[in-house]
Parts: structure tokens; sequence; C-alpha cells
């Protein structure tokens, strides 16, 4: 008698530990499938910023024409005015490049780290539960 209970905890741990790998393998679907829909949301905001800057060119084309007209009206202040445009438009566009710069360099894949971490814990669990050997 005492050969069944040891065998039925046997049974009841190596059920548990099967639904733990479950569950787990469950949640790292769960974390792929959301690092998938937040690649696709990245992928959108480079549409969205390629279509801003599209509209920030053709404006910019209309400031650049907007200054010639300036100086074509007021011709005796000429270059005063191209240099105080030149300026506001040299600081601006630095500002504009640093800011590009910092968010350019970004971990690519979102939730890295923790899916690496669910898949050992997956097969620390299958490991114990007999389905994969152990790692060295």
């Amino acid at each position: 008698m005492g050969e069944t209970h040891g065998g039925e905890t046997g049974g009841l741990l190596s059920a548990l530990k099967n639904i733990a790998a479950t569950l787990l393998a469950s949640g790292r679907t769960r974390l792929e499938l959301l690092s998938n829909e937040i690649e696709e949301g990245k992928l959108r905001a480079i549409q969205l910023g390629m279509l801003a800057g599209g509209a920030l060119f053709c404006f910019g084309i209309g400031i650049v024409l907007v200054v010639a007209l300036l100086v074509a009206l007021f011709w005796d202040q000429r270059l005063a005015i191209l240099g105080i445009f030149s300026a506001v438009f040299l600081v601006l566009g630095g500002y504009f490049l640093a800011r590009l710069k910092q968010a350019w360099y970004r971990p690519d894949k979102i939730f890295a780290a923790s899916l690496a971490e669910l898949e050992e814990d997956l097969r620390q669990l299958k490991s114990m539960a007999g389905h994969e050997p152990p790692a060295r």
C-alpha cells in the first residue's frame, strides 16, 4: 500500500510538471505574439515617420521660398535676413539630428531577454519531467 501512495505522488508530481511546462510554453507563445504585434507597430511608426518626413520636406521648401520672398521684399537688409534664418535653421537641424540619433539606437527585439528566460525555464521543467535530458 505504501508503494501505491508513492506512485500516486510521483504521477501527480509528473502531471504538475507537465502542466507547468504547458503553461510556460503558452506564456512564451503569448510573449512572442506580443513581440510580433509590437514589431508591426514599429513598422507602422516608420511608415508614419516617412509620411511626416515628406510633409516636413514640403514645408521646408515652403519656408525657403518665404525666406526668398522676404529677401526680395527687404533687399537692403538681405544679409541680415539670410544670416538670421540660416542660424535658426542650422540650430534646429542640429537639434533634430541629435534627437534622431538618440532615438535610432534602440534594441531591435523587444522582450528578447524575457523570451530567453522563459525558454530556459521550459527546458528545465521538461528535463525534470523526463522529456529532455538535462543540460551539461
